[in-house]
């Protein structure tokens, strides 16, 4: 019995999915698709899959969101536009960078503020009785009094103050600019993420719409191989072996659709976090994922026009921008500075009995000796450029590979599309064979028990490769940078 058993474990797979989680631009959506007996390169597709996208990990904000409303009445159905408009509305990594973008932006109008006229209005009313003696004033004259007051004064002031030669602050405030560009790029680029997890969330469901469906139909495949099992074995014509193998096919694919339904269930709640929805709400996927070919591009053009488009590249190098503006910041700490501050308003013993008064001063700060501090400064500053500047190289290094691994993956998942569709047609014919030769009696249902895990295999690989090549697809448009304008025209063919 060892071939029975060897088929049995065969049929033993599961529809999972997982997350996992990737680095520097981070936060991408995964998702695997296993069963058992696999090849290692159906693995090692799937394992490409998952290294080009990242989700629902702990820590991940891609992966959650801030819903908003209450679950509706009915089923809502769910188009993957749908989907993908609340994620970019409600996904929390869309949020949390749109706050950061906020930040930079205070802190580049912080930046700025030493660089421009600082204005201050004051008005005071004091009652002053003033101690000649404990001034100094230890004279001792008839009729002249030792306390004066007490007495009324009214100061009504204006002060300036102007920055007249700071670059200290100046690179300061372009540092903090390019800083607000980098967040703004990277806003835009996490929108490109969310896009891609989401779409690749919405087509884990549909994989495991799917894959109900097809243990739905490998459960009423199985059910009559086991009538004919019984008949044949009422007749006479088959021992009762024959009808316990066919027991057992038919509760491992009940066991099978089970586990089916419920990893559905779960994936949908993902998706419904990563997009904001009630958990409560209930819904229905209304979009399909078909096979659309991809029609073949040039990769020189593709690797020059995703340098040209991706955020995330283009945040890099105002983050090297900013960097040098730093840098520049820490050696102008040597370069003296020159300011203006003054003042001027009225003063009295009341406002009718006031007269105008003021200041003006020019001040002049020059360095004498800090030289630990400012070579420190120094030092930080050019270590924080060497990074950025390491880090701007291995992005376009990451760009060039990202646009390379998803053509590849488009263009091995389309193969595996085509193999596994003309598989499943075979398995399927065979398991007619199979079946009529058990029904003739001239074989016993071994034959159509084999023949059954092939069909169920050859499905879920079909599954596999189709949901492989349409996430390929989306991957490519995120390393294209444009995948939250064009998801469509990539998921559609192009």
């Amino acid at each position: 019995m060892p071939v029975l058993a060897e088929n049995h474990t065969a049929r033993r797979r599961r529809f999972a999915c997982g997350w996992t989680g990737m680095t520097a631009v981070a936060i991408l959506a995964t998702s695997t698709l296993a069963h058992g007996q696999q090849t290692t390169e159906q693995l090692q597709s799937q394992s490409q899959a998952q290294s080009a996208l990242a989700q629902a990990i702990p820590g991940n904000p891609v992966a959650g969101s801030v819903p908003t409303g209450k679950a509706t009445d009915g089923v809502l159905a769910l188009t993957l536009d749908d989907a993908i408009q609340m994620g970019l509305k409600h996904n929390l990594g869309v949020i949390l960078q749109d706050q950061s973008t906020s930040q930079a932006g205070g802190t580049k109008l912080q930046q700025l503020q030493p660089l421009l006229p600082t204005v201050t209005g004051t008005g005071e009313v004091s009652v002053q009785q003033v101690n000649l003696v404990a001034q100094g004033l230890r004279f001792n004259v008839p009729g002249f009094p030792k306390v004066i007051g007490p007495f009324g004064v009214t100061d009504i002031r204006a002060s300036l103050t102007q920055s007249l030669i700071n670059v200290n602050s100046l690179e300061s405030y372009l540092a903090a600019k390019h800083n607000f560009e980098a967040q703004k790029l990277s806003l835009q680029d996490v929108r490109d993420m969310v896009v891609l997890s989401v779409g690749n969330a919405y087509l884990v469901c549909l994989a495991d719409a799917a894959h109900v469906d097809s243990e739905t139909a490998d459960l009423a495949a199985s059910k009559l191989s086991l009538d004919q099992a019984v008949a044949n074995h009422d007749a006479g014509t088959s021992p009762k072996l024959d009808l316990l193998r066919a027991q057992v096919d038919y509760q491992t694919t009940e066991q099978q659709q089970i586990t089916a339904i419920n990893q559905f269930e779960k994936d949908k709640i993902a998706l419904a976090r990563a997009i904001g929805m009630s958990l409560e709400q209930k819904f229905t996927l209304a979009d399909k994922a078909p096979f659309a070919a991809f029609d073949a591009i040039d990769v020189d053009k593709a690797i020059a026009d995703a340098e040209a488009n991706r955020s995330d590249l283009k945040a890099d190098v105002e983050q090297v921008k900013s960097a040098e503006s730093q840098r520049k910041a820490a050696i102008a700490e040597r370069i003296p500075e020159l300011s203006f501050s003054g003042d001027y308003g009225d003063i009295g013993v009341n406002p009718s009995k006031s007269h105008g008064t003021g200041n003006a001063n020019g001040k002049l700060t020059v360095p004498l000796f800090e030289e630990m501090k400012l070579q420190g400064d120094q030092k930080a500053a050019n270590a924080t450029l060497t990074q950025k500047q390491a880090q701007l190289n291995d992005a376009r290094n990451q760009v060039d590979a990202d646009v390379r691994d998803s053509l590849l993956d488009i263009a091995s998942a389309a193969k595996l599309v085509t193999a596994a569709d003309t598989n499943r047609q075979m398995s399927a014919e065979a398991l007619d064979e199979a079946r009529e030769r058990f029904k003739a009696g001239v074989s016993d249902n071994l034959a159509v028990s084999e023949a059954l895990a092939q069909l169920e295999q050859a499905n879920t690989q079909y599954i596999a490769a189709l949901y492989q090549h349409n996430v390929a697809k989306l991957s490519l448009a995120r390393a294209m940078g444009v995948a939250a304008g064009k998801y469509k025209d990539y998921l559609g063919g192009k």
